[in-house]
């Protein structure tokens, strides 16, 4: 992650790759629709995270996982 002037700058590879897992599981377990459509709640979910200090790739997908099946549930 870059840091310029004080202002945090997303690196998108480590999110990018994160939702890539992440929905790839959940389009497996059939969570989400087989499509190549973003899903927006995946992704808000693994960006607010990254943005609260979590940078590692698996980490942010199987947290992301977690929360998005418990959002799902509830």
């Amino acid at each position: 992650m870059q840091v310029e002037r004080g202002i945090q700058v997303m690196n998108f590879e480590v999110v990018g790759d994160a939702y890539a897992i992440a929905a790839n599981y959940l389009r497996k377990t059939g969570a989400i629709a087989d499509s190549l459509v973003t899903d927006e709640r995946l992704l808000e979910i693994i960006v607010k995270m990254f943005q609260h200090g979590e940078f590692n790739r698996l980490r942010l997908a199987n947290k992301a996982i977690a929360e998005f099946e418990a959002r799902t549930l509830a």
